[in-house]
């Protein structure tokens, strides 16, 4: 049987160069769901002449949305200064979020940008994710953006154990008696 052969006894080798795999597409997250998630890569990005930051995402919290994924893109070098500015200040709390190690890898290694190796400090790191919902016009696509970040509550310290009652004293043997039991 050779490798192209499949299960139906058509080829596909035979293909006109068109697949479609159809399946379920997942409705985006709703508007302003709060998430725990960890960027499991961030790196330099462009496409047609845009350049921007990409970090991937993946919820760990709640269950229901549990290894979804969400892209994120960080338009840190945008050429209109407020969105810059606006993407810096989330990269900033994203690094903060994730101890810091990104402004010290960009330090240590003299960058004016963060490289690909500076922004793997981000990685590995839970943070919450406050997301939004994105549609395109004609309502063809739709799906999630990250609107805001913070730092992954700690996890509540178990309370502590009410006090042990104090011991009872032993009861004060008030009879003169001395039977030696």
């Amino acid at each position: 049987m050779s490798f192209w052969a499949t299960s139906d006894g058509s080829s596909a080798q035979s293909s006109d160069g068109k697949f479609e795999a159809g399946g379920v597409d997942l409705a985006p997250i709703p508007e302003d769901t709060c998430v725990l998630a960890t960027a499991e890569e961030a790196k330099n990005s462009q496409y047609q002449g845009d350049e921007y930051i990409n970090i991937k995402w993946r919820i760990a919290k709640p269950a229901e949305y549990a290894n979804r994924v969400i892209f994120q893109k960080a338009r840190v070098y945008d050429k209109d200064p407020s969105k810059a500015d606006k993407a810096k200040k989330m990269l900033g709390a994203i690094a903060a979020n994730a101890g810091g190690g990104l402004f010290s890898a960009m330090e240590q290694r003299k960058e004016t940008r963060p490289s690909d190796q500076s922004l793997a400090q981000l990685c590995n790191r839970p943070m919450v994710l406050k997301l939004g919902v994105w549609e395109l016009e004609d309502k063809s696509k739709n799906g999630n953006w990250v609107k805001a970040v913070s730092p992954a509550k700690a996890q509540a310290a178990a309370p502590a154990p009410a006090p042990a009652p104090a011991p009872k004293p032993a009861p004060v043997d008030t009879l003169d008696d001395d039977i030696p039991f």
